[in-house]
């Protein structure tokens, strides 16, 4: 008797075949003749039905949810079946009984939320990290075809990239270090050597805020790369948008009908995505919000409204200067306002930040210490800029916005396994 994933199952490849499946107990009903078992693996799951004549019926009357299981059968198509497959079970080999599980039907989500080592296995978060990483593949995917090297930047760094208030220090043996808030100075180091260059890892911001897209720790799709503009940045970024979603929408069909979620918004992404200025976005908000003028950082209310009005990505670009990181490039006849792009989507906002950074060493030191910072700290960042400058440009995709977008999702906090917020870090 083969051993078989359900998926193989509910793909039709065995009908009135005997096989053996194994995995967990997901849903269980008991009648007078009959029991029925609702069994779960990686790939999906299948429902199992138990005779009171069968030699199965006595493992399965012990069988509780959760409970781990090896279990032969004959599989048979039935309509009314979840997947339309069912097993007719002969005999059940219990590998784990499980104790009564804690997560029912009536529990809070606060509950679900604090049971998040149980609550991964549920069938929404399975769906949920399955669409996760098709995303990282289909990125991956898109910078390998543009010649892109992917590297590996520290998480430990001795100097802020975004701002000192969201910083998460620490001691390191005998120094003060910090958590990364960005690869972008270190992806800049590599570029210089191996030009077009991306990483997918995480990054830690010590914000104090509780809306559905912010976590302390989240993962950061970056890419830096030289002899570059604005116009080239803003064409790789929706070129990988649309790489990415279209490829979702291809792959993803199971996963987004068994979520609920709308597909067919990500089949209609294609470039190019609309452009408008800060200047331009102000001018649109100001009907609602009379109290934004220049140099007022757009807040999430103010990016969702944006958002809606488009209903769909696109781009605010061409930022206050004082609004922005000491690295940011200015335009020379007019160094108040920032080379920044953010790409914005509905519900969500903002999604991606970049633009072209400052190649001048004298004007870099500057800005540094316009906001503060010791050029004395940034010294290896100085070199770049002694030895070969270049212009190049660079950004940054929050990957859990991104899928919290994709899927409709109520809070960002289910778009990663283990969520790190204000308040939450267990497990």
């Amino acid at each position: 008797m083969t051993l078989k994933k359900i998926h193989e199952v509910l793909d039709g490849c065995c009908p009135d075949q005997k096989v053996q499946v194994r995995g967990w107990i997901y849903r269980k009903r008991e009648g007078k003749d009959l029991i029925f078992l609702v069994l779960r693996d990686s790939t999906g799951i299948i429902q199992c039905t138990v005779k009171k004549t069968s030699p199965a019926w006595s493992e399965a009357q012990k069988l509780t949810i959760e409970s781990s299981l090896s279990l032969e059968g004959t599989a048979r198509e039935d309509k009314r079946a979840p997947g339309g497959y069912e097993i007719s079970a002969e005999n059940i080999n219990i590998i784990g009984l499980a104790e009564t599980f804690p997560i029912g039907k009536d529990k809070s989500e606060e509950f679900i939320r604090d049971m998040r080592h149980l609550w991964l296995r549920s069938r929404k978060m399975n769906l949920v990290m399955k669409v996760r990483d098709q995303v990282f593949e289909s990125a991956r995917e898109y910078f390998k075809s543009q010649y892109y090297t992917e590297v590996s930047p520290p998480m430990f760094i001795s100097a802020a990239v975004e701002g000192g208030s969201t910083l998460f220090g620490l001691k390191y043996f005998d120094q003060q270090l910090y958590l990364t808030q960005s690869s972008q100075l270190y992806l800049e180091i590599l570029m210089y050597s191996l030009e077009k260059v991306y990483c997918i890892a995480p990054s830690f911001r010590a914000e104090k805020s509780r809306t559905i897209r912010h976590l302390t720790e989240y993962w950061h799709m970056e890419g830096e790369w030289p002899f570059a503009d604005m116009t080239d940045l803003m064409k790789f970024e929706e070129d990988l948008m649309t790489h990415i979603c279209q490829s979702i929408g291809e792959k993803c069909e199971k996963e987004f009908a068994e979520l609920g979620a709308d597909i067919n918004k990500l089949k209609t992404v294609k470039a190019p995505f609309p452009r408008i200025t800060y200047k331009e976005a102000i001018e649109r908000l100001k009907p609602k919000n009379p109290t934004l003028d220049w140099g007022t950082d757009l807040g999430y209310e103010d990016e969702k409204v944006l958002a809606e009005e488009f209903g769909k990505p696109f781009f605010v670009y061409d930022y206050p200067t004082e609004i922005k990181a000491f690295y940011c490039k200015t335009y020379s006849d007019h160094p108040e306002i920032a080379m920044s792009v953010d790409m914005m989507v509905p519900r969500i906002g903002e999604i991606s930040t970049g633009g072209a950074r400052e190649d001048n060493k004298d004007i870099l030191i500057q800005r540094m210490k316009a906001q503060g910072l010791n050029p004395e700290d940034y010294e290896w960042y100085l070199d770049l800029r002694r030895y070969g400058t270049v212009p190049h440009v660079g950004f940054g995709m929050g990957v859990e916005r991104l899928i919290v977008w994709m899927l409709d999702l109520d809070n960002i906090i289910d778009a990663i396994s283990f969520p790190r917020t204000t308040r939450r870090f267990y497990p």
